[in-house]
């Protein structure tokens, strides 16, 4: 017989993906008013580009974006950006910094390109980070590239630059942008996808790109054909550029997407912006991660505090409390989506802190942990 975890204990809404994320009911709204005059239309025609104009003028607000940085938009998510940045953005060599899947995942890509050098690769064990560093001045790299957040370990840095180098510096922020605090001066390409703080569908990369980063992408681009390199359109940052300037995509988008994505930065601005919503994370981090260290049977996951994310928290739990066990009961009572990234394997919980997210709800999850570990027990 399924474990009952009593009503008062539960949370109101009990979701808590690290990506896709709670979408907020304001948003299905949204979508639901959107009706004719956007679902089903062009995304050439004046109520899409007005759509995807509010969205770049609200980002570039929310993350008071420096004079000359612009929004760009594309399809394909962050896993298209990092072969957009291959193609486009690298010169010669890059520097990545890797403790996790997404940022090995970018150093791969580089690392694959024929026409690049092989990339210096930062790398840390999960659970910790790696920090950018200085390049040898022998073999200078002309990009460094490191997560803002990295969703699967639950880990964050603080975005800063290289002292001393002129290379381009790619944050991946996908997971963060939006509720972790960011300088964008001290970053060329700020890149990230709608479906985590942004609580939209996947399928769209966005990027507040600095005017270094764009004159890069124009100078490397134009010498392909010349250098060898290969930039198909679907990868091209300039065609992403052009067409964001007019407020577009270069391939039909999912509109409900931009639907989605365009209320929730609404939200994000009338509730008091970036500062906002960094603080609400924040204040569920406090509170999901003094709960693990105040029991004996679990263990935040990374273990310096500074790096511990406030948008995604992993808890690891005693080797006797089958994590799968637990994660399966509060699904079968509505709390959902609370499991560790699968190719960590770890003995963990994972909560997405998004802004969405209702801190007392964050309370609550952990009341209806420590009810289903005491009576699995």
């Amino acid at each position: 017989m399924a474990l009952t975890i009593p009503a008062h204990l539960l949370p109101a809404d009990g979701r808590f993906g690290a990506g896709p994320s709670k979408v907020r009911p304001g948003q299905v709204e949204a979508l639901a008013a959107a009706g004719a005059a956007v679902l089903g239309t062009s995304h050439r025609q004046p109520p899409v580009k007005q759509l995807v104009g509010r969205i770049r003028a609200g980002l570039a607000t929310l993350f008071d974006a420096p004079d000359g940085y612009e929004v760009v938009l594309g399809n394909g998510g962050s896993t298209a950006f990092w072969d957009v940045a291959t193609a486009c953005l690298v010169e010669r060599r890059a520097q990545h910094a890797a403790f996790g899947e997404f940022g090995a995942k970018f150093a791969a890509s580089t690392a694959g390109a024929p026409f690049l050098r092989a990339p210096q690769v930062l790398s840390a064990d999960a659970g910790s980070v790696a920090l950018l560093e200085p390049s040898p001045k022998d073999d200078p790299v002309d990009v460094h590239a490191t997560p803002h957040n990295e969703t699967s370990t639950g880990a964050m840095v603080t975005p800063v630059r290289v002292p001393g180098s002129t290379g381009l510096m790619l944050v991946d922020a996908t997971s963060g942008a939006g509720a972790l605090p960011v300088d964008l001066a001290e970053t060329d390409v700020y890149y990230f996808a709608p479906q985590k703080v942004f609580a939209a569908d996947g399928g769209l990369w966005l990027a507040v790109a600095s005017p270094a980063a764009i004159e890069r992408a124009e100078r490397v681009e134009a010498g392909a054909a010349a250098s060898g390199r290969w930039v198909p359109e679907f990868l091209s940052f300039t065609t992403a550029l052009t067409n964001s300037r007019a407020d577009q995509t270069l391939n039909t988008p999912a509109v409900a997407t931009l639907v989605m994505l365009a209320d929730q930065v609404d939200w994000l601005l009338a509730q008091g912006g970036l500062a906002w919503s960094v603080a609400r994370s924040r204040t569920s981090a406090e509170i999901l991660y003094g709960w693990a260290e105040a029991r004996a049977w679990a263990t935040p996951f990374v273990a310096e505090k500074e790096h511990r994310s406030t948008v995604v928290g992993t808890i690891d739990l005693d080797a006797s409390i089958d994590a799968t066990a637990v994660v399966k009961t509060l699904r079968e009572n509505g709390v959902y989506d609370v499991f560790p990234y699968r190719k960590l394997g770890r003995n963990q919980l994972r909560v997405g802190m998004f802004p969405a997210v209702d801190p007392a709800d964050v309370e609550a999850l952990t009341q209806s942990v420590d009810y289903v570990v005491e009576h699995l027990a």
